[in-house]
């Protein structure tokens, strides 16, 4: 990926919503988001078209993107009564999931980013009772008082970070799962990768001003020894080979062994989970 660049780290949010825009196209598409190509502009093509050669159709963010949709219908059914994107960039679902009119939806990203998206869907309805706070994620004091502020009153939180951990040192990580330990919080989705896909992913980040630093050794262990329950989760290679979303070549790795969810080592290892504190 060494003709791509990130000028910044929101940029990635503009080429996930390329991915999902193309996904949007095709005949037997897995969710539609009629929003994702005017939000990804020519920025976003640009980087999905150098990034061809190592994403191709982008099928990691498609299947991370469905099985996030998932679990937001599994926890709406199960009387989540709020939803706190951290790090939202320019995720649509607020417009595009079938919510209930009550819910409260809460986005939280860099202000730019969130001014960029107030602009671009000014037009737009969403679904649900939706805000966004500008907060500076990387800011433990800022995020903490965001994080208190936004669920104030909820019975049961559900937190998304979607992206998010990847670029976070692992000792902000570490923070995050105290953070994320009140009782307003009933679960959180997360995506995590393990070494294999982190070593991959590393030495194109840092060309590009948005480097991929979280990638635990031990899989989702990680999460079980900070106090967190792994409720539920989905390895995103197995779920793009069932949706016939891999090129040939990633349907042949899909047939390897798959890899330990404690201790992925080499395989190419990626997962969305759902944790209960």
């Amino acid at each position: 990926m060494a003709k791509t660049v990130f000028d910044h780290v929101s940029d990635t949010a503009r080429w996930v919503a390329e991915y999902r825009a193309q996904e949007t196209l095709r005949p037997d598409a897995l969710f539609h988001d009629p929003l994702a190509a005017g939000l990804a502009g020519e920025r976003g093509r640009m980087i999905a078209e150098a990034a061809r050669r190592s994403f191709g159709n982008g099928w990691f963010f498609i299947a991370r993107t469905k099985l996030i949709d998932d679990l937001v219908e599994r926890s709406l059914a199960e009387g989540c009564d709020r939803v706190v994107n951290l790090a939202a960039g320019l995720d649509t679902r607020p417009y595009r999931l079938d919510l209930p009119a009550s819910l409260e939806w809460i986005e939280v990203d860099l202000p730019g980013i969130i001014e960029e998206k107030d602009r671009a869907l000014a037009d737009e309805s969403p679904r649900c009772k939706l805000s966004r706070v500008p907060v500076d994620l990387t800011d433990g004091a800022a995020r903490r008082r965001c994080l208190g502020e936004a669920v104030k009153g909820a019975a049961r939180t559900l937190v998304i970070t979607e992206g998010l951990l990847l670029y976070l040192p692992e000792s902000e990580v570490r923070r995050l799962t105290a953070e994320l330990r009140r009782p307003e919080i009933a679960w959180w989705a997360a995506d995590i990768i393990g070494p294999a896909i982190l070593k991959m992913s590393s030495g194109a980040g840092r060309a590009n001003n948005a480097p991929v630093i979280f990638g635990p050794e031990n899989g989702i262990a990680f999460f079980e020894r900070t106090g967190w329950t792994v409720e539920r989760f989905a390895s995103q290679l197995p779920a793009a080979a069932r949706w016939n979303r891999l090129s040939s070549v990633m349907r042949f790795v899909a047939r390897l062994p798959k890899g330990n969810p404690r201790h992925p080592g080499r395989s190419l290892w990626s997962a969305v989970v759902r944790l209960t504190p």
